[in-house]
């Protein structure tokens, strides 16, 4: 539609020929601001050249803002009409501005999360239990790293070891002080961070007898050095013989292996006899990210342990030490403290601990599942707006694998419009859905229609209001992710059509005849003629045709019969194009006329 500017030019264009045979009235010509338009029938070459002039400034005014309107989500507009986002995070550190990319937060919705540590808090002291069944205390030899060294989510906690931090691999990203001095080991004598129950609903609760549990997390060890704890769990009970027992679970390093430790921690069924359980995988690599799980089934009394995935070692809880003979399951006993991290040097990321034998862990990044955005009904301002194409900009990013020191050679693929699909399988699709009520889209996934960025709608794609999607898909290992980084909607506006001008009354006996030159509008479908009895109030009734307005197709004349003699009637006149009559324009020229009956 023409904008503002053209809607200008039909009443100029009929100004100038009404006063065009008209005098007007002279005024001095001392006065600055009076600029003779006519002067009787005769017009100035001056004048002249000013009107000329200003009718092709007002055209090209509006000629300016005919075409299309861009929309911009991302970059430097924020992500904010994003409203619902599944498996997606903001992450600030792959582009200038925050992108929307897969988020490597592992979820905490299981029913048998015991602990969930995840490490993403922006500060250790925020360290918190995400199912809130332990309290947690760190000291000042523990650090958070950021989203490029986490192995999952936005964050991991570093451990500084015995040592000063400044004696370490400086290329780690150590905490410093205000001073630029390294921070010293733990004004807490029991360790780095130490947990605690805060009742009787976490597992490791004094006198809890359970069955399954599952220990997980992740570590970045900075040499594996002998001696370093990386778990420490002590207690002390009383068996129901009365007799005093010593508890303790330990996971600590010796000659680059984890070594598990289960000291009377798990009992007879009568609980008369107690059972220490060891066993260790093979070496673990230094400065990589490795995955780490210990898990009980109560059924048969396998305990296992499995470092990325793969079986390192296995022992039975029973008494014949193989599957079969009598079970022995945990007690743990009376204030239970657990200790992470003591004497140890590196990352640690995403701890839990399950009331369950955790049978299938994540041990991708990024969850094979993908992840889904969608916007909030975006207002293109009028109904039927087209939308022409939308264009996206984003990429591919792989934060390093299981090596974050790599970040430095990360691949970071970028893209503009196009296929989201990069060559190790990630990628992101694209939907969209259009109408001129967001109240149509009765279900979720009702209308969605899929779509490649930088291609060309069908004229079909109108409404006032659309709604994007998109669906993330990792790489095939799940170590990479894709991104958007920007979206540019680009459409045109079907703005109401320009009023016809030229609009003429002529009373009759009962009647007015009306008539008007044509609105200059391309896809015009048609008239409103509104009357009334009052200036401005066009509320008539009296028409044998029916109430005000009345819809008079595409004529440019009409009488309007049935109207009261010597009553004083207005009118004015809109047009509507092929959208419906609910996208009438403005309103042309008030007219008026008062309908008489004629002397024969």
């Amino acid at each position: 539609m023409a904008a503002d500017g053209i809607k200008f030019l039909p009443n100029l264009l009929e100004v100038l020929r009404f006063r065009g045979i008209r005098k007007i009235p002279r005024k001095s010509f001392h006065d600055p601001f009076y600029i003779p338009i006519f002067k009787g029938e005769f017009m100035r070459k001056a004048t002249v050249l000013t009107l000329i002039t200003g009718i092709f400034l007002q055209i090209t005014a509006g000629l300016y803002g005919v075409g299309e309107s861009t929309l911009i989500l991302g970059a430097g507009s924020s992500w904010n009409a994003v409203v619902n986002r599944s498996g997606i995070a903001e992450v600030s550190a792959i582009r200038p501005n925050p992108v929307l990319t897969l988020s490597s937060v592992r979820p905490g919705n299981d029913p048998y999360l015991d602990m969930a540590l995840s490490f993403d808090e922006d500060r250790p002291e925020s360290f918190t239990d995400l199912t809130g069944h332990y309290q947690v205390s760190v000291s000042a030899a523990l650090s958070a790293v950021n989203y490029r060294w986490s192995r999952a989510g936005t964050g991991a906690a570093l451990f500084s070891g015995d040592s000063p931090l400044g004696a370490q691999d400086q290329s780690l990203p150590f905490a410093r002080d205000s001073t630029g001095a390294s921070r010293g080991f733990s004004d807490l004598s029991e360790g780095p961070l130490v947990i605690t129950p805060r009742g009787q609903n976490a597992l490791l609760s004094s006198g809890r007898h359970f069955r399954d549990f599952s220990i997980e997390f992740w570590l970045y060890p900075l040499n594996m050095e002998n001696g370093e704890q990386i778990i420490s769990w002590t207690s002390t009970r009383q068996t129901a013989q009365g007799a005093k027992t010593f508890q303790r679970i330990l996971c600590g390093a010796a000659k680059n292996r984890l070594s598990w430790t289960f000291l009377d921690f798990f009992s007879s069924p009568d609980d008369s006899r107690q059972m220490t359980l060891s066993l260790s995988g093979s070496p673990v690599l230094p400065r990589v990210w490795s995955h780490h799980l210990i898990r009980f089934d109560s059924d048969t009394g396998l305990l296992e342990y499995l470092v990325d995935g793969r079986l390192e070692g296995v022992v039975y809880a029973t008494s014949s030490g193989r599957e079969g003979g009598e079970l022995f399951c945990p007690v743990s006993g009376d204030g239970g403290t657990l200790v992470l991290g003591k004497r140890f040097a590196g990352l640690m990321d995403e701890f839990r601990l399950y009331g369950r034998y955790n049978e299938a862990p994540q041990l991708s990044k990024y969850s094979l599942q993908g992840g889904r955005i969608e916007t909030r009904p975006l207002d293109l301002g009028e109904r039927n707006s087209r939308v022409l194409k939308i264009e996206t900009l984003g990429g591919n990013f792989s934060p390093g694998g299981k090596n974050p020191r790599a970040a430095a050679i990360m691949q970071n693929e970028y893209a503009g419009s196009g296929r989201f699909r990069f060559a190790n399988d990630s990628m992101v699709q694209f939907f969209i859905r259009a109408a001129d009520s967001p109240y149509q889209w009765a279900a979720a996934d009702t209308g969605w229609i899929p779509f490649e960025p930088g291609l060309e709608f069908s004229e079909n794609m109108r409404g006032r209001y659309i709604q994007l999607a998109a669906a993330f898909y990792p790489s095939g290992d799940g170590e990479a992710a894709p991104y958007l980084d920007e979206i540019r909607i680009l459409y045109q506006r079907d703005d109401p059509p320009l009023p016809p001008s030229l609009v003429t009354a002529i009373a009759d006996d009962g009647a007015v005849e009306l008539s008007w030159k044509a609105s200059p509008d391309q896809d015009l479908s048609g008239y409103l003629v509104y009357f009334g009895t009052a200036h401005g109030e066009y509320f008539g009734e009296s028409a044998i045709l029916g109430v005000s307005p009345i819809n008079v197709g595409k004529r440019t004349s009409f009488r309007i019969e049935g109207l009261k003699n010597g009553t004083l009637y207005y009118f004015t006149v809109a047009a509507y194009d092929r959208n419906s009559t609910a996208n009438a324009g403005m309103f042309s020229r008030e007219v008026s006329a008062r309908p008489l009956r004629m002397v024969e």
